[in-house]
């Protein structure tokens, strides 16, 4: 096969040009976890890619993009040099630009996968399900890789707000912009009883506490979208 690379210039790029679409970040993720787990079938032609994106396993959501929803993604994400046809044979296929363009070493590059294809999660699930992308010894490398991520003068993860009750972090990409969290809130407490006798006072408390940081979410989503 011959492969096409993205056009280069000279100009600096900053790693996330704009934010991406749902869509587009299902894309990359699917493609960088083919290449990952089964090297022998990638790069992907759009059938594989499409079929990749709309797995009903491993996937939160599960999407049900159309061929044509998938190749408008990829033209998009190709003017932003994140991939780039592969010619040669009877299709076309597709390879992701995110090692080059990102410096992603294999560790971070399975830990992104992972945000990318199932949402927030907490270091353990993703040392849980890494296994065919890449094999971390302990959940504190899993930490040490996210932080390191998180350091970087431009970020592609951070950790969120621990909600009360939970007793581990979670931690969201940013590739598509602000992150709202939507998981269930947990009501056990750090000794994993439930709050049954907690005070009105303090339920009330804690309550008001969700409540801001939602707003909080909601008004920096909002004015991202220019509506402030």
């Amino acid at each position: 096969m011959t492969y096409i690379p993205p056009l280069s210039d000279n100009a600096p790029r900053p790693r996330l040009p704009r934010e991406l679409d749902p869509v587009e970040v299902r894309i990359l993720g699917s493609l960088m976890e083919k290449q990952m787990a089964t090297p022998e079938y990638y790069p992907l032609t759009l059938n594989a890619l499409v079929a990749a994106t709309n797995q009903k396993s491993n996937r939160e959501p599960v999407m049900e993009l159309s061929e044509s929803e998938a190749q408008r993604a990829l033209d998009r994400l190709q003017d932003e040099k994140l991939v780039w046809k592969v010619m040669g044979g009877r299709a076309v296929r597709w390879d992701h630009n995110l090692d080059h363009v990102w410096h992603l070493n294999r560790g971070e590059k399975a830990l992104i996968t992972l945000l990318f294809l199932r949402g927030p999660q907490t270091a353990g699930e993703m040392r849980g399900r890494s296994d065919r992308l890449h094999s971390f010894e302990s959940v504190q490398e899993v930490e040490d890789v996210l932080r390191d991520m998180a350091a970087h003068s431009e970020p592609l993860v951070r950790a969120l707000p621990r909600r009360p009750g939970q007793k581990e972090e979670r931690w969201a990409h940013l590739a598509g912009g602000a992150v709202i969290d939507t998981a269930p809130v947990s009501f056990e407490s750090e000794s994993g009883s439930a709050p049954a006798s907690e005070p009105l006072s303090a339920r009330v408390t804690r309550l008001e506490t969700q409540v801001a940081e939602l707003t909080s979410a909601l008004n920096a989503l909002k004015e991202k979208l220019g509506e402030t």
